[in-house]
């Protein structure tokens, strides 16, 4: 026993040190040549292009001809192919899969199988090309924990905004509906401390104690939602009042707020009381899309999900109280983004990835520009938008000197053909390599 226990340390050591290598970006400076360049600081494609990478770092971002690459040089060669910044993803639930909708799993699992799941989810999020996500919506508080696991590069997987468990009201999109009083859900900390919010007291606590245990950003459950029991998607949850309460104290901390907000009336009154983001929007209407406008606020529209959602899902055991309710939003939703773009409203992008596979974020930005979106549009919405809708915008968005070298490459021209994006042939997080497809160089 004293043997084996002997190994097991001796692996467990040599695995973290092999990941530890592999997560710390060359000491010298790595000339990528770029053959077409979206950095996502405008519309504009500029042609052969060379950044040049110090560390987990962006140095410069110059012409070729600027660019004298010395001899012996470490150079990554992507002239072929279109460069851009690493996409983000502003709306995640990494800890959820989308091969099972059967309620039982909320009887039968424990916190560690959403965990074990979250660092597949993650990992293949990376792959993808999405070297940022923000995460709505875990178990407490699982989002930080992989966070914070991902930024000691003790697993792979992108950087992450985190949020605790989605605020609700009793009774609410979030809350255990239509089953016996005797039924319940314990967590560690008890889930009423942290999910479960009636009166502004109460979300002032919610809000503190979700801050106590260091998330980045505050999410509340504005409306009632798609894929949950006895609640209407266009229902309102929370009196004006409460959401300003809400949006006060996240703010109050530093903290930006997110409004899962379905319904008409919600969406509005998340806006007028003060928060970040409106999450879904499905039902939102032309004065909803003004009042945005106005007042800044982004909107997060999850517009590809309604075909897993009536396709595979339903293959999985989506119960047909959802199936009903996601007929009804997704085909409205979708008209509505279409006025949205057209009305000018700030727009960030955001999948609800968990409804569907992680990895496949990017099959959003078709629906994206089939509703209305050029492909710079909707590209941006995934890159310079999402960076400062996540407050990450000296970091992270785009391929400027002194940001984050977060770089991405496909072989076809996603200004074309913006499905391009589903097939990345190259991911850098800073400065790191972790998928590299296109020059067939292996990854040290």
């Amino acid at each position: 026993m004293k043997r084996f226990l002997s190994l097991v340390v001796i692996f467990a050591a040599s695995w973290f040190a092999i990941a530890q290598q592999t997560a710390t970006p060359a000491s010298k400076p790595i000339y990528i040549r770029a053959g077409r360049l979206f950095d996502a600081t405008g519309d504009n494609v500029r042609e052969n292009m060379v950044i040049v990478v110090l560390g987990d770092r962006i140095q410069r971002v110059d012409p070729a001809t600027a660019v004298p690459i010395p001899a012996g040089a470490n150079v990554i060669d992507l002239s072929r192919a279109t460069v851009l910044p690493g996409l983000i993803d502003c709306h995640t639930h990494l800890g959820s899969r989308a091969d099972r909708y059967d309620e039982i799993y909320n009887f039968k699992d424990t916190p560690f199988q959403s965990a074990f799941a979250a660092t597949l989810n993650a990992r293949k999020t990376l792959e993808a090309g999405f070297t940022s996500v923000r995460d709505v919506g875990s178990l407490p508080f699982l989002a930080v924990d992989l966070r914070n696991s991902i930024n000691e590069g003790f697993i792979p997987g992108p950087r992450i905004v985190a949020s605790g468990p989605g605020i609700s009201i009793t009774g609410g999109h979030g809350d255990l509906n239509n089953f016996s009083p005797q039924t319940r859900v314990s967590m560690f900390p008890e889930e009423r401390d942290f999910a479960i919010a009636d009166g502004i007291d109460q979300i002032r606590h919610v809000v503190r104690s979700q801050v106590k245990y260091g998330v980045d950003v505050i999410k509340i459950l504005a409306t009632g939602g798609v894929l949950s029991k006895g609640d209407s998607p266009g229902a309102p949850q929370f009196t004006p009042e409460e959401l300003k309460a809400a949006a006060d104290e996240a703010h109050m901390t530093g903290r930006k707020i997110a409004a899962h907000a379905h319904g008409t009336q919600g969406i509005k009154n998340a806006i007028l009381a003060g928060i970040d983001s409106i999450e879904h929007a499905s039902l939102i209407d032309d004065e909803g899309i003004r009042l945005a406008k106005e007042h800044g606020v982004y909107l997060v529209m999850d517009i590809y999900n309604d075909d897993y959602i009536l396709g595979k899902a339903i293959e999985f055991g989506l119960p047909k109280e959802n199936v009903e309710k996601e007929k009804m939003v997704g085909r409205l939703q979708r008209e509505n983004f279409a006025r949205a773009v057209k009305g000018g409203a700030k727009m960030a992008f955001g999948t609800d990835a968990g409804v569907y596979p992680h990895g496949d974020n990017a099959k959003q930005f078709f629906y994206m520009v089939k509703f209305g979106m050029t492909p710079a549009q909707a590209i941006r919405t995934a890159t310079s938008n999402a960076a400062d809708l996540i407050g990450r915008a000296k970091d992270v968005g785009t391929l400027e000197a002194g940001k984050y070298a977060d770089i991405i490459a496909v072989t076809a021209d996603p200004l074309q053909n913006v499905t391009a994006l589903e097939n990345v042939g190259f991911v850098m997080k800073g400065g790191t390599v972790v998928r590299d497809a296109i020059t067939a160089k292996p990854i040290h």
